[in-house]
């Protein structure tokens, strides 16, 4: 996963690098774990010209069901983002689309398309990195899964590794949209 690991605890991969965590609690320590994939994921998007989005659906056993990084561009398709790809994928793989038992992890705060889907697959917890103060449709700008017209009460955690999302996203933009 990490391409290396210095003496204080710091991971880097890619251009990122990834302090510590700040605490030892083991459900932040799982958080983390799985942001970290998805952050490698949105790398690997990144790399291949796609806005760097990553998403890891995992399972009730904490193992890894599906994984995507955003692929609008490489597919030619607008509703190719990563928690998509990875909600469907994690459907197959059930055979069901109630993910009611699962955990989705993402790196940005997802758009009203993926929030819509978030809440029609009646996901058990929603896990991002960044918020999105333009298009966020779950606590910045909209909040969909609290409003009016949701059908499902979606358990959200923000803020994992908050700053390594929003700086992977940052370079990039400046990298590739000048």
């Amino acid at each position: 996963m990490p391409e290396r690991e210095d003496e204080k605890g710091e991971i880097e991969f890619g251009h990122l690098e990834i302090p510590p965590p700040p605490i030892q609690d083991k459900a932040y320590l799982t958080h983390r774990r799985w942001m970290m994939r998805a952050l490698e994921l949105a790398e690997f998007a990144g790399k291949s010209g796609e806005v760097p989005v990553g998403a890891v659906v995992v399972g009730p056993d904490n193992t890894l069901l599906a994984e995507a990084a955003n692929r609008r561009e490489s597919d030619h398709d607008p509703a190719a983002h990563a928690e998509i790809l990875a909600l469907r994928a994690a459907g197959r793989i059930l055979n069901r689309w109630r993910l009611h038992d699962c955990t989705l992890y993402v790196t940005l705060e997802p758009c009203p398309m993926c929030a819509g889907a978030i809440i029609q697959a009646r996901l058990g917890l929603l896990v991002y990195g960044a918020d999105d103060p333009k298009t966020g449709a779950i606590r910045s700008v909209l909040n969909l899964p609290d409003g009016a017209a949701s059908n499902h009460r979606l358990p959200v955690l923000g803020g994992i590794l908050e700053s390594v999302c929003r700086q992977q996203l940052q370079a990039w933009f400046r990298r590739y949209r000048r």
